[in-house]
């Protein structure tokens, strides 16, 4: 089988980069262009030096790349300008995994709610499938344009939806308490992630507002009753990974081994999900495109509590895109993904 043809729009950043170190190793893959606007005309190792040596390629404009002359585009760029350059190329000459926050919404009105902004090509947001393919995998296997998840929503929607699906918990009132490294504030230098102010510290951010709630509401809500969630996301003073908590109030029935039956049903046979038997580590997840899961039902309280663990630079978005990636392509899902986590 040859192999498909493969560019990036946008390699600059973390999950540009991170993409660019998949990619390099796909064996199914050729990587025929990458771009950047403010860097073109430079050699890639010259932004990222780990990658010297593996590819010679130079980044160009994504101006001068020939969309109808690669299989797949990986759109690496900020809210906004994804959907933008997706209007401009409509119907699009090839297929694209957009990493942006532009199509994972169902609902336009709650976007541009959101994000604050006006979408600019509506009409194709219903065709977009959701590139989380543990629910989606018959659509994406079909879609044009998948919108990769979000990193904080890939952590929580995971571990919920099996229990909406099946009735088990009260949806009105879902707490997720999530913990993210610095990466998933992207490269560009922050106030809360400036080293000084980020290491040996912990902080809440974006409360009540953060754009990933009604992505993990509206998400679960595609297959099952969409529910209420309170969403707090928080800094970890680490590069990478996302630990998630979620509460829930458990229906009259509800057992332990009512709950691993559950999960066992829908995970059982998935290959980026492993069921933990203990609470999750970053450190068991880093540089993998796995999500490890562990549920518990407390009597005391009755409520089911989930602990999920993801790198949020894979299987939050650069390993979960290659993954939609081989789907949307015919090639085998874990093809370039199956190298084991980093640890320590």
């Amino acid at each position: 089988m040859s192999r498909i043809k493969v560019a990036i729009a946008g390699a600059t950043g973390y999950t540009g980069s991170e993409l660019l170190r998949l990619l390099y190793s796909h064996p199914d893959v050729e990587l025929v262009a990458v771009t950047s606007e403010r860097n073109a005309g430079k050699a890639l190792h010259e932004i990222h030096p780990h990658l010297q040596d593996m590819s010679d390629i130079t980044l160009q404009p994504l101006a001068e790349v020939d969309l109808t002359k690669i299989d797949t585009l990986f759109l690496a760029l900020p809210h906004r300008v994804s959907m933008k350059f997706v209007k401009k190329h409509h119907p699009l000459p090839c297929k694209v995994v957009d990493l942006s926050g532009d199509f994972r919404l169902p609902s336009v009105e709650t976007y541009e709610k959101w994000y604050d902004v006006k979408h600019e090509i509506p009409e194709l947001v219903p065709e977009a499938a959701y590139g989380m393919p543990e629910l989606f995998r018959d659509k994406i296997k079909t879609a044009k344009l998948v919108a990769n998840p979000g990193c904080f929503p890939t952590s929580a929607i995971l571990p919920l939806m099996p229990l909406v699906k099946e009735g088990v918990i009260e949806t009105n009132s879902i707490v997720v308490d999530a913990k993210s490294g610095v990466t998933g504030a992207g490269a560009s230098p922050k106030d809360n992630t400036h080293f000084p102010h980020a290491s040996d510290n912990f902080s809440a951010y974006g409360m009540k507002t953060h754009r990933h709630t009604p992505e993990i509401e509206l998400t679960i809500g595609r297959l099952s009753q969409a529910p209420v969630v309170q969403f707090s996301p928080h800094l970890l003073p680490v590069n990478r990974g996302i630990l998630t908590d979620t509460y829930s109030i458990a229906r009259p029935g509800v057992t332990q081994k009512v709950l691993t039956d559950i999960y066992e049903k829908y995970y059982g046979d998935e290959p980026f999900i492993r069921l933990r038997s203990v609470s999750p580590q970053l450190r068991f997840v880093r540089a993998s495109n796995y999500c490890d899961i562990y549920f518990t039902f407390d009597e005391r309280t009755n409520r089911v509590i989930t602990i999920s663990a993801i790198d949020n630079l894979m299987k939050g978005a650069a390993g979960q895109a290659v993954q939609n990636m081989n789907l949307m392509n015919g090639l085998n899902e874990t093809a370039g993904l199956e190298s084991a986590p980093v640890c320590p």
